[in-house]
């Protein structure tokens, strides 16, 4: 078996997917079994039905009244009405009931006037099988109820059980087993609840998959991890191909590493029809087939391995069920970023949408392969085309929303710095009645603001530092937003300072120890208040950046620093003491910063906004944030600045 296999020239999506899907059909793939009606709803039937019964079986009452011969009342007015006997002329029936014998109509017992006891006076003619049900009107007996491939909702099965039938031949559901692959994983049973040993990752894209296949209507096997090794990730294959699933899908081993055997594996036990997709993230792809069964090399990145899985597995499980795949809502939207893109790449961004003013915006979330995160904070998705040369912020831009039942006006967009706090007024507004929903992106102090002046989001984190006046954002508000009437809300005061490993095993006391060459640094964004701030104690203390290994290296996030430092990708980083505390790490403080809202007074109104004033002032919020570690609430909720 090859070790290695590199893909040279990707195929473009579209052309993907068409070809693999060609491939396959459900009446060379699946078997059929037969069903009770009672059990048979969301099946496929696998031959036509034909009515067993008539229905109705007898003509039958449509309505309360009298069952009558229409010709006796043909000659009935408001001048002559013609006068009927009751149980003789005209016999009583109710809706249901089978009609006498030679009675042809029923007259509803509301247009019969019955002026002594068993007389009834008639107004207006009957006509034949008035108010009757004959014989057959529904169904009659031998005739097509439902064709082949025919999705059985649940009133067809109430159609079923009228006609006759007792039980359908139905096509079996698809079975896909899932095969997780890679020496470095281990199951979240073996994991428990401590963190993986160094070098080692709790196997997750396979539960994900299952659920996501399971959704779509399959039934789901996860394999035991295999280690990379050839023979082994071979047997498991086979194993799997010649079991009763149609659809295997093996997780991770599909890129171009020298470990990655999946493609190999494909080539060698069957056939590869592709192996590289020009979409991003997901481009690792391998489509093939081995005894006539489907086979996916799924990358092993979680956002590529879902990304894949939607293009490639869902359409071929929801094609093998006869079903066409359930379409997203979709809505136009306003760039909140500029967003560039690879030319001939379809790139899949994840994204939060929500309606700011009169207008729909959606702002990009971080891009990375690795980041599973994007997707459970994502409430929508944009696909930008190959031939795009990027999207500029305040275009308009399609957009397909990942919760199509969510209420876009109960969600708020905070853009800017982040803060841990905010994660805390998320599922405090989501336990508020009405419950709104809050989703933030991570662009630094400096795009919060721009994004607020733009109309782009709701709320804006800030923590920037005027090194001339030592305030924070009151200066910078009143150049980037002068003339835009905004309201700056003190949300907390935070502790700022070096993030370093349990133990402090290199011996950091403070700044100046940066410049030390065996020290690691990790930094934050540009535009980021805590950049702007070690930049001002860099500055203050006479220290010259470039002399700090690590300066250029940049993260998002408090937490993402605080990562980075738990991992031993560096030694320290400048971060808040929440979340050196939530992983366990020591800290060295800095300075005590003042961390605000912005709010733009054109949405003040909005009535997320209304709820997380009320929140942030309430003594259970600010309990639970000084609770966190390296916070005061003694100005929260207090009005800061306003214009």
């Amino acid at each position: 078996m090859k070790s290695r296999k590199i893909y040279l020239n990707m195929m473009p999506l579209a052309e993907a997917r068409s070809l693999f899907l060609r491939k396959f059909s459900p009446e060379n793939l699946l078997a059929t079994e037969e069903l009770p009606v009672a059990r048979a709803a969301g099946r496929v039937t696998s031959s036509p039905v034909e009515a067993l019964l008539s229905s109705p079986a007898f003509h039958s009452a449509a309505m309360d009244g009298y069952a009558v011969r229409a010709a006796v009342t043909f000659a009935a007015s408001d001048q002559d009405p013609v006068i009927l006997r009751a149980g003789a002329d005209a016999i009583p029936v109710n809706t249901g009931h089978p009609m006498p014998e030679n009675r042809d109509a029923v007259i509803m017992i509301e247009d019969i006037l019955e002026t002594e006891p068993g007389i009834l006076e008639i107004r207006k003619p009957a006509y034949p099988w008035q108010n009757v049900r004959k014989v057959g009107e529904d169904v009659v007996a031998t005739e097509l109820l439902f064709p082949s491939n025919h999705l059985l909702m649940p009133h067809d099965l109430a159609a079923l059980v009228t006609a006759g039938v007792r039980s359908v031949s139905v096509w079996e559901k698809v079975r896909m087993t899932i095969i997780p692959t890679g020496s470095e994983l281990i199951s979240s049973v073996e994991a428990g609840y401590a963190a993986p040993p160094p070098g080692q990752t709790i196997e997750s894209n396979a539960s994900m998959l299952a659920a996501m296949a399971a959704e779509a209507g399959a039934r789901v096997e996860i394999t035991d991890i295999v280690p990379d090794d050839p023979e082994l990730i071979k047997r498991a294959v086979l194993q799997a191909v010649c079991g009763p699933s149609h659809i295997v899908v093996i997780i991770a081993g599909s890129s171009a590493g020298t470990r990655d055997y999946t493609a190999g594996t494909i080539e060698e036990l069957g056939q590869l029809f592709v192996h590289g997709v020009a979409i991003m993230p997901g481009k690792p792809t391998a489509l093939g087939a081995i005894q006539g069964k489907p086979v996916i090399g799924n990358p092993g990145y979680p956002v590529s391995s879902a990304i894949s899985f939607e293009q490639f597995a869902l359409p071929l499980i929801y094609s093998l069920s006869f079903k066409v795949p359930p379409k997203r809502q979709e809505v136009v939207a306003r760039a909140g970023r500029n967003m560039p893109s690879r030319a001939g790449i379809r790139e899949f961004r994840r994204m939060i949408v929500g309606r700011v003013g009169e207008a729909t915006v959606a702002v990009p979330l971080r891009s990375g392969a690795g980041s599973i995160t994007t997707l459970t904070r994502a409430n929508g998705i944009l696909e930008i085309p190959e031939n795009a040369e990027g999207i500029e912020e305040r275009a308009e831009i399609q957009i397909s929303l990942l919760r199509p039942d969510e209420n876009l006006d109960a969600t708020l967009l905070c853009v800017g710095s982040h803060d841990l706090s905010l994660d805390v007024i998320k599922d405090f507004l989501q336990r508020s009645s009405p419950a709104c929903y809050l989703y933030s992106t991570h662009s630094g102090s400096l795009g919060g603001l721009l994004a607020a002046r733009n109309g782009l989001c709701h709320i804006a984190g800030t923590h920037l530092l005027d090194p001339e006046t030592g305030e924070y954002n009151t200066s910078h508000i009143k150049k980037y937003l002068a003339g835009i009437p905004c309201m700056l809300i003190t949300l907390v005061h935070r502790q700022q300072g070096f993030i370093i490993p349990k133990g402090n095993p290199k011996g950091i006391k403070g700044i100046h120890d940066l410049a030390r060459p065996d020290i690691t640094f990790v930094n934050r964004q540009k535009g980021a208040g805590t950049r702007v701030l070690l930049d001002f104690c860099l500055e203050k203390e006479g220290m010259d950046a470039a002399r700090i290994k690590g300066y250029g290296n940049e993260e998002f996030t408090h937490m993402a620093v605080a990562v980075d430092v738990l991992s031993g990708r560096a030694d320290t980083g400048l971060g808040i003491l929440a979340a050196a505390r939530a992983l366990g790490l020591d800290f060295i403080p800095l300075a005590e910063e003042r961390y605000d809202l912005l709010i733009n007074r054109a949405v003040a109104e909005h009535p997320g906004i209304v709820n997380l004033l009320k929140i942030i002032n309430d003594g259970e919020f600010k309990r639970k944030i000084e609770k966190m570690g390296g916070y005061s609430t003694r100005e929260t909720g207090a009005l800061a600045f306003e214009s």
